[in-house]
């Protein structure tokens, strides 16, 4: 009986530390095609958002693992439960809170147009017989069909792609006039590719994570995390990392 108890305390103990040791792994949604806050660099995703995911798995005692998906496939993924969390720079908004629940926000940022370099342009290339080519499903692709195509001040078509990495390709090349993207990408663009910045939309968008709406659990501890590394010099090492 002794050693039956003795026996049982040891497997106790060995299934204890077991548990200790293997922290939860929660699989992240991205696109990325988002440079700086989501890319792939020798294969691998990185970013802002990769950095600050892992950031708040090391506060909160979580393993992060990242799945590049199709920008407006990530809500449908995170509804059938194929990802746990999207960090992809995603907006905060309205229409997309009817699906999902977004943490607090943990970057602003406003839309730019971006043009060939020495192309002559500006920002009159949002009017008339222009192409502009957006990003499915971001706010740039509804500010751009709703602002200027419905309204009939952009009579030119309107060229969606998964990522902005082939919108801007697609401009390089000649294909289109203009692209609208958030103002830190249109930033990066401007340093690695011959494109320049002629605008600036000021629509004030607040980045969020987001999660299955009702998934109160993982919200509360997300934004825990995002408290704590923002008190921390985490936040700060991150911003100079990808914006300095």
């Amino acid at each position: 009986m002794k050693k039956l108890l003795t026996i049982l305390l040891t497997l106790t103990l060995v299934i204890g530390l077991s548990a200790v040791g293997l922290a939860e792994t929660y699989t992240v949604g991205t696109s990325a095609g988002f440079p700086p806050f989501e890319y792939v660099e020798d294969g691998e995703i990185v970013g802002f958002d990769m950095d600050l995911m892992k950031a708040i798995g090391e506060e909160m005692g979580f393993e992060v693992e990242f799945k590049d998906i199709a920008f407006d496939s990530l809500i449908p993924a995170l509804k059938a439960g194929n990802i746990d969390v999207v960090a992809a720079g995603m907006t905060i908004t309205e229409q997309r809170e009817e699906n999902v629940d977004f943490t607090n926000s943990y970057y602003s940022a406003d839309q730019s147009i971006i043009v060939k370099e020495e192309s002559g342009k500006d920002i009159s290339v949002l009017y008339g017989d222009n192409d502009v080519s957006v990003q499915t499903g971001t706010t740039g692709d509804l500010w751009v069909t709703e602002k200027l195509a419905d309204k009939g001040i952009l009579t030119g078509d309107i060229k969606r792609y998964d990522t902005f990495v082939l919108c801007v390709s697609d401009l390089v090349n000649g294909n289109v006039d203009a692209v609208v993207l958030d103002s830190p990408v249109a930033e990066r663009f401007s340093e690695i590719r011959p494109v320049e910045i002629v605008g600036i939309i000021v629509t004030g968008e607040n980045y969020g994570l987001a999660v299955d709406e009702g998934n109160t659990e993982l919200l509360d501890m997300l934004n825990e995390g995002l408290r704590k590394v923002n008190e921390s010099d985490k936040m700060a090492e991150i911003i100079d990392k990808y914006f300095k």
